[in-house]
């Protein structure tokens, strides 16, 4: 009589079941720790007030210039000098072609400043320039 262990022949898996749930749970978990990059805004600004406002829809293509009232221009992260936003603009533009420039304008800035920053970006040749303004209710 010849006798076998039934054991002997199991064989032992790692049951992979769970590990849709595993994942999602990792995706999940990342979704909610990561926060988008925000800019840092330096200068101080009040926009100005517009009866008409018509909202961006694709905010990737959207370059932000803010000008203060103390007639500080920032891009990005930088406080820059009027002859820099040319270089800085036309580096932009060929990145992304299709870039759109938005002006954050304090309300009580000079039109010679922003006369100057739009020559600055016809000379980049960065064309598609808006104007950020608060909605009047």
């Amino acid at each position: 009589m010849k006798f076998e262990k039934s054991r002997a022949n199991a064989k032992t898996e790692v049951s992979t079941a769970s590990m849709p749930d595993i994942i999602f749970m990792l995706l999940l978990f990342f979704m909610v720790a990561t926060t988008m990059r925000e800019q840092e805004i330096f200068v101080k600004f009040i926009l100005p007030e517009a009866k008409a406002v018509q909202k961006i829809e694709d905010k990737r293509l959207v370059s932000y210039i803010w000008i203060g009232d103390n007639e500080r221009i920032q891009i990005d992260d930088n406080i820059v000098e009027l002859k820099e936003i040319q270089d800085i603009m036309y580096k932009k533009r060929v990145d992304i072609p299709k870039v759109i420039v938005s002006l954050r304008v304090d309300k009580n800035s000079t039109m010679g400043l922003v006369m100057d920053i739009q020559q600055s970006l016809r000379k980049a040749d960065a064309r598609r320039i808006n104007y950020s303004a608060t909605s009047k209710l």
